[in-house]
């Protein structure tokens, strides 16, 4: 047959307000800031002593004292996360972690920087997609589609990130949830913050204001950047891909390489997958090659939102001692 292109034009879209959108997590359900409890906490040491040493229970004490020990010898510690992480309201567990001075970088997918814009802007984020994909809805919250992509092209437009301009934006533009944010806090905090995007996989990438001139632009200088601070990970850096089976861990095994090539000692970089189930690119890109330069790479398998509330305090509790 003879294949038609049909006429896309993305001016043509009919769009809503995402105030009329159902959404289906809310800040009121989030994890709350650890600030919140104070130094009252149990001590999340005395959960761990209650786990054999033994598979995942063995390993969790294992990068709990190797990230202790990297912040301590000031070798970066870096938390790659996929939209479900920031969906599962663990927002203010990875800024405490930040604030601290624990966090050295934060990396996000595409999807994940739109929930966090989205979190930041109205306080919810997620839609229900089943319920409005058969009418053509899905991913036309206008708000979201003009402006997360206003913030990218401000990004190509100064020569910066899109980790780096979209927490600017927020800030700039005083979004009434802000503190909830990720990329705003690493904005306010000086924390370098990076976003991967492949083009066509973001919901933002569907809207008229969409630029793909500035996405690859900004996208590429955040890789760049990334590539550029992966070296304080050797010597006992750790490496953390939580929640991105495919994008997340390409970007990490081509940054890896880059530095590889370039010189720069790899060495003794350790690197933890967290997820709900083993998938073969977290497993192979980030777990089982980088370990090859004389690291050790962990499989940390779980629901996000329970291990990395588990795993954050107990990092807190490793380094008050």
């Amino acid at each position: 047959m003879t294949v038609i292109f049909y006429d896309i034009d993305l001016a043509k879209l009919k769009r809503y307000s995402i105030k009329e959108r159902r959404n289906k997590v809310c800040v009121g359900q989030f994890a709350p800031s650890p600030r919140i409890f104070g130094e009252n906490l149990v001590k999340t040491t005395k959960l761990l002593d209650m786990m054999p040493d033994i598979l995942t229970a063995k390993d969790l004490k294992e990068i709990v004292k190797l990230v202790g020990a990297a912040n301590r010898n000031e070798r970066a510690v870096i938390f790659a996360m996929g939209g479900h992480v920031i969906k599962c309201g663990l927002g203010q567990i990875i800024i405490d972690l930040m604030r601290r001075g624990i966090l050295s970088a934060v990396v996000m997918n595409g999807a994940a920087s739109i929930h966090d814009f989205e979190i930041a802007m109205i306080g919810e984020t997620s839609e229900d997609v089943q319920a409005v994909l058969g009418e053509g809805a899905f991913g036309m919250a206008e708000e979201t589609g003009s402006m997360h992509n206003e913030a990218i092209k401000a990004a190509y437009e100064t020569g910066t990130g899109i980790g780096y301009s979209i927490g600017k934006y927020i800030a700039d533009n005083h979004f009434q949830y802000q503190d909830h944010s990720i990329l705003y806090a690493a904005y306010k905090l000086g924390v370098p913050a990076f976003v991967a995007v492949a083009i066509g996989d973001d919901i933002t990438h569907m809207h008229p204001e969409a630029s793909g001139a500035a996405i690859g632009a900004a996208a590429h200088q955040d890789f760049l950047s990334f590539a550029s601070i992966l070296p304080n990970c050797a010597n006992g850096g750790v490496y953390f891909n939580i929640g991105s089976a495919v994008i997340l861990p390409e970007y990490f095994l081509k940054a890896f390489s880059i530095v590889q090539n370039l010189g720069f000692e790899m060495t003794g970089l350790n690197t933890v997958n967290m997820d709900m189930q083993v998938q073969y690119r977290p497993a192979t890109n980030v777990v089982k090659r980088p370990a090859l330069c004389g690291g050790k790479g962990y499989n940390l398998i779980g629901a996000h939102e329970i291990m990395l509330p588990i795993l954050a305090h107990a990092i807190v509790t490793e380094l008050r001692e």
